[in-house]
Order: structure tokens, then C-alpha cells, then sequence
């Protein structure tokens, strides 16, 4: 699918029609088939081009790439609407894993929580993912007249999809409107529990419609990735709709670790860990790939993007810090850590991957680069040190992992210590594969009895910070808004304070609300 992505996307015409974009956040489009190619549905390899489009949107920002015109999102640099990068930024730069430099309007009152409807960065996520659903819905309207047998699993592929995107409409937003069908009628609002009850049907009615575990072509989903999206759901079933769900949680997470998918130890470079190579520019086929359940795939040449891993490793690179060793041309000075991530990590612990000559872990002001670690965690060279597919070093190759099977290990391990009925005994074996693979040895190995809530968190972020998962676990855990875990600038205070629990969602965008009197924006907003 990767390759087919590259091939597509500069000729596709699948395109959504937007009467506007940030002046007038109409999310529901009345017409995403007013550009389509009348061949497109033809028959199932023209309809297979129509599916990439689906998985690209959630990687590229418009038909040409880079920031040269048609994008799919206006009025915001096209670079920042990329699906990956605004996910850095609504769940990594508002927690204690992440600050940037950088004064554009909106987005410093990311970390510092004082968002309002009229912010960019949450009005255009909210764009990406109203798009894609559109996107979805217009496939699979269109590929349910074909009758090829493959073109069912391409509906499934579709329909996967689309409750991706409500699962994180549902993460972000709360209420939100359910729209299946393309229609011209403006959507009213529906419930959270009414969305969950949907991707949770839709997950369930399609697993068995997916390929076989593995046997899909790389970048496409099969039955494990609903396997595994159902775990994620469970896992936040109470706080999304106050009815928990971990045993539910536990079984579809069982179904993940027990099927093809592995973890990767084969430790490619040889710097002692296979952590790494993870994200590194050949992360599809160094070994990394077996445990990457689904992904956003990227390619320097056919596919540029200053979103995706263009930005996390670009927007990472300042001071002393020499841009050649991350197979780029240049840093923009950005991206760093707070020292609350820094200091869960132990002595061997090769998971923390910071760059500290020059730069302070203290953080006394969030606009200087030398203030806070910078991470190194992603790199556009491969596991021989070569650099990606753009010699330029402009834009990168390096896949984002959107699901992989570690997340599933810690959902297992956390849904049973809150009653969903696991064992303790298996999941403290999958936390020490996790740490093995992590020191390079058992040295870092726990016991049962290490194992609580807290020290399930902390596990979490060491294995999986900035990929994009941080903001939704604090909330899961009632740390987002709250006191009782605190991080520097946490709610624009130095030292970090609470702030009103409203936020643990983000608002509606305001532009949405003045075009859907439907739709009645969040709490506290």
C-alpha cells in the first residue's frame, strides 16, 4: 500500500467539496463525489486507487505535497493540517512530553491550556477527521455496487477507517454529529455514548470482513487492527460513557497478543537495543514492522509532507545539535521535552533518547530551544545509516506506528488491574519483554508487585511518548486537568497548576457552531 499511496496521490481526484475551510468549519461536506473521476468505481482496481486515498488523508495535506497548493484543508499552512502532526500537538504538547518555541497564534495556548473554539490547531483536527469520514462515507457508498469479493474486504478497509476517525472525534470533541451517508441535510449532534455504541459496532461487524492477521498488503489494516482499535475503545469506555468495559478490554487485547503480530528484537544498528529501529527511515522493513498494527506510511519522494515525520524530526533539531545525524537538511527549532519525562527514565533504560550538550532540563522559558532536552527519538537514516529516499534531506521516510502492539500490552496490563480480569502474571511477563528489549537485558525486569496504576503510566510514557497517545491517558487517569500531577507550563504557570476539568475535551469550533444551529457547543466553551 505504501508504494500504491505514492503512485496515487499526485493523480488522484477524489477530492472534498468545501464550500470553505477555517472561515466556515461546515465539517459535514454536502458533496465529496463532486470531483470524482466517473471511472474511479469502474471496478476494483480503480476502486483500490480510491481506498488509498482514504489511508493518505490521514498522511498527506492536499493532491501535490509539500505546501504546493490544493490542499484539502485553507487557511492554515497546509504543513500544520497534516493528521500526525496535529495529533503531536492536541495529545503531546498539551502534557508534560512536549513544549514548542514556536509563536504562532494558537498554538502556545496548546501547552499552556487556554484554548478557545476559535483555535486553529483544534478546528483543523477537527477538519481531518470530519474530511475523512466524508471521505469514507462517499467509498463505501460508491464500492457497494461493485461484486467482486474484494471489494467487500475494501468496505470493511473503508468502514475501519471511518471509526478511527470517530474513535478520535470521540476522544477529542465528546459530542459530536454521527453522519454514515453523504447527505444535504445538516447533522445534529449525538452523544458520546451513542458514538462509542457506533465504532463499537462497526468494529465488531467488520473483523471477521478484514484480511487474516498479517496477510493484508503493508499499511492496510486487517482483522487484528479492529482487534486491537476495540481494546483502545474499551479501555476508555468509562470515562467516555461512564459504563466500564475492561473485561471487554482485557479479551480483545488477548486476541491482539496472541495473534501473528510480535515485537521487535532484532537490533539492526547494534547499539545494543531494538527500540530504536522502531523509528528509523526503514522502519518498514528492519523488523519494526511486525509490531506496527497500524500506521501512517510516509516516503521523502512520492509522498512529502511537512506534517508527519517531516515535522517530528525537523521541528526536534536546534542549538549544538547537528541535523546530518537525523538524515535532514536543517532543524527548525522547536520541539523539546519537559523534565517530567525525562525523569522517568532509569540508568540503562535506552528508551530515552535526549540530546543534552547545550541544553538545560530545566525549562525557565518555553520560547528559547535551549530550555529543555531536545528528543532524538526519530531519525530519517536507516538501520545502516543511510539517509532516506530524499537526498535533499527536506522531507522524510519514516512510518508512524498509529497502533502498535506494545499500547496493547499496557491496555491488557491496566484493564485488569481495574477489574477487567486478566492476569497479573501475564501481564508482568509483557512489561519485561517491553523492558528487556528496553536495557538490552533483564536487567530492568519487575515483579508482580511492581505493577500498579502509576507505575503503569510511567511505563506507558517511557515506551511511547510522542507517538501521539499522552493527553488521553492522563485524562484516563483523571491527571490532565487536575492537581494531582503536575508539569512545567501545565496550564501556562511556571511550576504547572490544575485547570477546570471542561478541558479534558476540546471545544466545537466556533465557525462549526455558526453553520449548524444543530449543534450546541461543549461545556465551559
Amino acid at each position: 500500500m505504501k508504494n500504491i499511496i505514492n503512485k496515487i496521490i499526485p493523480i488522484l481526484t477524489i477530492s472534498l467539496f468545501m464550500a470553505s475551510c477555517h472561515g466556515d468549519l461546515d465539517q459535514y461536506p454536502i458533496d465529496p463525489d463532486s470531483f470524482t473521476e466517473q471511472d474511479v468505481f469502474a471496478n476494483v482496481t480503480e476502486a483500490k486507487g480510491a481506498l488509498a486515498k482514504l489511508y493518505a488523508s490521514l498522511a498527506l495535506t492536499g493532491q501535490q505535497g509539500g505546501d504546493s497548493g490544493s490542499p484539502d484543508i485553507s487557511d492554515i499552512e497546509q504543513g500544520f493540517s497534516q493528521y500526525t502532526r496535529m495529533l503531536f500537538n492536541l495529545n503531546e504538547l498539551t502534557t508534560d512530553h512536549a513544549v514548542v518555541g514556536w509563536g504562532d497564534s494558537g498554538l502556545p495556548d496548546l501547552h499552556g491550556m487556554y484554548w478557545t473554539g476559535s483555535n486553529s490547531f483544534t478546528g483543523a483536527m477537527y477538519l481531518r477527521l470530519a474530511q475523512e469520514v466524508s471521505f469514507c462515507n462517499s467509498f463505501i457508498t460508491n464500492a457497494e455496487s461493485l461484486t467482486d469479493p474484494e471489494a467487500q474486504t475494501f468496505i470493511a478497509e473503508a468502514r475501519f477507517l471511518r471509526a478511527f476517525a470517530y474513535y478520535n472525534l470521540i476522544d477529542f470533541y465528546g459530542n459530536v454529529p454521527l453522519v454514515t451517508k453523504i447527505t444535504t441535510d445538516l447533522p445534529s449532534q449525538s452523544s458520546r455514548t451513542e458514538l462509542f455504541d457506533f465504532v463499537e459496532s462497526e468494529l465488531l461487524d467488520i473483523q471477521n470482513l478484514l484480511p487474516e492477521p498479517k496477510a493484508n498488503e503493508y499499511g492496510r489494516v486487517d482483522k487484528v487492527a479492529a482487534w486491537a482499535l476495540l481494546s483502545k475503545l474499551y479501555l476508555n469506555a468509562e470515562v467516555w460513557t461512564g459504563a466500564d468495559k475492561y473485561s471487554e478490554c482485557v479479551t480483545f487485547s488477548n486476541q491482539v497478543i496472541n495473534s501473528s503480530y510480535s515485537l521487535n528484537t532484532t537490533d539492526t544498528n547494534g547499539n545494543g537495543t531494538a527500540y530504536d529501529e522502531l523509528f528509523l527511515a526503514d522502519n518498514d522493513t528492519n523488523g519494526a514492522q511486525n509490531e506496527f498494527i497500524f500506521l501512517v506510511s510516509f516516503d521523502g519522494i512520492q509522498s512529502s509532507t511537512y506534517g508527519g515525520s517531516t515535522f517530528l524530526i525537523h521541528a526536534a533539531i536546534g542549538g549544538t545539535m547537528d541535523p546530518t545525524e537525523f538524515g535532514v537538511n536543517g532543524g527548525w527549532g522547536g520541539l523539546r521535552v519537559t523534565k517530567n519525562l525525562v525523569n522517568k527514565f532509569e540508568s540503562g533504560d535506552q528508551r530515552g533518547m535526549f540530546y543534552t550538550d547545550g541544553q538545560t532540563l530545566e525549562i525557565e522559558s518555553i520560547p528559547q530551544f535551549s530550555n529543555g532536552y531536545a528528543c532524538t527519538k526519530f531519525r530519517n537514516i536507516d538501520s545502516n545509516g543511510e539517509q532516506g529516499n530524499d537526498k535533499t534531506g527536506e522531507f522524510t521516510d519514516t512510518d508512524l506506528a498509529l497502533i502498535r502492539l506494545p499500547e496493547i500490552y499496557f491496555n491488557y496490563a491496566e484493564a485488569s488491574l481495574r477489574g477487567g480480569g486478566g492476569d497479573l502474571n501475564t501481564a508482568t511477563n509483557l512489561i519485561n519483554q517491553l523492558r528487556e528489549r528496553a536495557y538490552g537485558s533483564a536487567s530492568g525486569s519487575i515483579t508482580s508487585g511492581d505493577i500498579t496504576l502509576d507505575f503503569l503510566l510511567d511505563e506507558r510514557s517511557r515506551e511511547l511518548y510522542w507517538e501521539g497517545q499522552r493527553r488521553t491517558d492522563l485524562v484516563r487517569y483523571n491527571y490532565f486537568t487536575t492537581s494531582s500531577y503536575l508539569w512545567p507550563f501545565k496550564a501556562n504557570q511556571k511550576n504547572g497548576t490544575s485547570t477546570d476539568s471542561f478541558r479534558n475535551i476540546f471545544p466545537i469550533p466556533n465557525n462549526t457552531l455558526s453553520t449548524n444551529p444543530n449543534l450546541i457547543q461543549n461545556p465551559g466553551y
